[in-house]
């Protein structure tokens, strides 16, 4: 059995090889980054992005492949196995480097809730992976 990908938190099939990397290591110990994104942060690459992904490091560059179309903070969480605290400051890094471009879309629902509409995607996202 393949996988999509590496695997950074959670172990696989017995049968497959996984790289296990401890968050503190992929976030170089930090638990913030210098942008604060929330997990429905639709996340895209950017022209820079495009021409630095063969020099960066292994999760930046799965990261960076993913976000070839939109994805949401979450999602990206998901697909690579890692806690959201960990994805919001890899991902937080790399736009404020300018290799991703993080919007929060807006949200038209009754005070602080999001609107339906935006739960029923993030749901068939999770759904999808």
């Amino acid at each position: 059995m393949t996988t999509a990908g590496p695997s950074y938190g959670r172990p696989g099939p017995d049968d497959e090889p996984v790289l296990r990397v401890r968050s503190y290591v992929l976030t170089g110990g930090r638990t913030r980054s210098a942008a604060e994104l929330p997990l429905e942060s639709l996340v895209v690459i950017t022209e820079h992005g495009k021409m630095r992904a063969p020099a960066t490091t292994l999760e930046r560059k799965d990261i960076l492949t993913r976000c070839q179309r939109p994805l949401s903070l979450a999602e990206i969480s998901a697909h690579l196995q890692i806690p959201l605290g960990v994805a919001r400051v890899l991902v937080g890094d790399m736009a404020e480097e300018g290799l991703l471009t993080a919007t929060v879309p807006q949200h038209t629902g009754a005070g602080d809730r999001p609107d339906l509409s935006l739960l029923e995607r993030v749901l068939d996202g999770l759904q999808a992976l």
